[in-house]
């Protein structure tokens, strides 16, 4: 059995990483296969780089475990205090927990958001005439100062805070308190010198959001979630709600402007299915080219694993990624080139026991945020080359920093949307109608990117 500590590793996240992930994968699987050892911010990590290989570490939560109580190194204090991606491991949420503890949770957070992703439902057919509503207003905003074509930086300005406004509404906050949770979320997220105070307030925003859907549920993902499991406690759901929003944010806005990028100047057909009026697959297709987890969080193995050309010692970490598995050229062989529908047989979403909950709700954001996006504007043209748009050198998501575009407004108005609420309101319940106007230091703040693009 190889030791990962013993062996010569490379770093991963250097800025050729950023701009040439493609070729370094395909450097790394000829070398060592499919899985490669490499060095994670200064911790040695095994990466998979196969598709069958990821499958295999996704599906079995036997042998392959989420909780950092099964990293070894972790548990034998090895692993310095001030780690990078420490903050982001040791969250008490869903993502990592495992066996029963993972199974009660992600029953009551399947319970929670199906209302509003299972389409053959009310709230879910209301909730995108609210998507449409909200995409709507940011692209009237962006393109306020008047005259039928602009500049805008559609990162800062439409595909981040998008998801925002959809995600602190389903949350049931108030407008004062979810103008400030949605600019936190956004702080902790830059990972800037303001970002712990960010999440103090915003991990107590949580609390207090629980504690008054307790005492007035309302209609709204923390009251389901309530409903579906009342034992649990408010610290759990405090958690489970910071995931939410977190995910919302920099998964669904990466997946959003990743989109947008494809079908500007992707090779993958996503521009042709957009023009087909088949939006979901120019998304899926985006999904495939530009995984917006393009690692995931750590595995560990309970016992010694052969995986690839390695045994993978008990408690080694090991971490997928979607986005080399998606250019194994065993996964590639699979796909009819001249197929009109792309596979849905990858891994954006995950695989297995631990497979994104809410996939088919960030679907539709991102769907309709594309969509209205073409709609509205006749034209968009990047302002930068492809090859130098400013993506995020992170160990998980593939997010631009901004996304400078030009622009044509074209005819098509903003959409006409029923002004009823998503459903009867709670007496007491902290709620908002879509139509109800922006919150105003939210508008402000986006206001003040209207001259900034990168």
């Amino acid at each position: 059995m190889t030791r990962l500590e013993m062996l010569p590793v490379q770093p991963l996240l250097t800025r050729d990483y950023e701009i040439r992930r493609t070729r370094i994968h395909e450097e790394l699987r000829n070398r060592y296969g499919p899985v490669a050892p490499v060095d994670l911010l200064g911790t040695p990590v095994w990466l998979v780089l196969g598709f069958e290989e990821s499958l295999t570490v996704l599906r079995d939560d036997g042998q392959w475990k989420k909780s950092l109580n099964y990293w070894l190194s972790y548990m034998e204090g090895r692993i310095p205090a001030d780690w990078p991606l420490l903050p982001a491991l040791e969250c008490d949420m869903m993502i990592f927990f495992d066996d029963t503890r993972h199974r009660k949770a992600r029953a009551a957070f399947e319970s929670a958001v199906r209302p509003f992703q299972d389409l053959s439902l009310p709230h879910a057919r209301q909730l995108r005439s609210m998507i449409t509503k909200y995409a709507d207003e940011l692209i009237t905003l962006l393109s306020a100062d008047g005259g039928r074509s602009g500049t805008a930086d559609l990162c800062g300005q439409y595909t981040r805070p998008l998801p925002l406004m959809v995600t602190t509404r389903l949350l049931g906050f108030s407008d004062s308190l979810g103008d400030q949770v949605t600019m936190d979320v956004w702080r902790v997220l830059d990972a800037g010198p303001d970002a712990p105070a960010s999440l103090e307030r915003l991990m107590a925003a949580l609390h207090g959001l629980v504690l008054a859907k307790q005492a007035s549920p309302g209609d709204d993902i923390p009251s389901y979630m309530l409903a579906s499991d009342p034992s649990a406690s408010t610290e759990e759901l405090a958690w489970a709600l910071y995931l939410v929003l977190c995910t919302s944010t920099d998964m669904v806005g990466a997946l959003l402007s990743n989109t947008i990028v494809e079908i500007l100047v992707g090779s993958t057909g996503a521009r042709a299915s957009l023009s087909a009026g088949m939006v979901g697959e120019a998304v899926n297709r985006a999904a495939l080219a530009n995984p917006p987890l393009h690692n995931f969080t750590f595995r560990f193995p309970v016992a010694p694993t052969r995986l690839g050309r390695f045994v993978i010692a008990a408690g080694d970490p090991v971490m997928v990624s979607p986005a080399a598995a998606h250019a194994d050229p065993l996964f590639g062989q699979a796909e009819a080139a001249e197929a009109i529908v792309s596979s849905r047989a990858h891994l954006a979403w995950g695989a297995g026991p631990h497979q994104c909950p809410s996939r088919d709700l960030a679907s539709s954001i991102v769907a309709i945020g594309v969509q209205r996006l073409f709609k509205r504007f006749t034209d968009v043209q990047l302002m930068l080359p492809s090859d130098q748009l400013p993506w995020r050198i992170s160990p998980l998501v593939s997010g631009l920093r901004s996304l400078p575009v030009r622009y044509i407004l074209s005819d098509v108005p903003a959409q006409n949307v029923p002004s009823a609420p998503m459903a009867p309101e709670t007496p007491g319940a902290a709620s908002r109608t879509p139509s109800e106007p922006a919150r105003s230091a939210f508008r402000r703040m986006l206001a003040s990117l209207r001259r900034r693009p990168d």
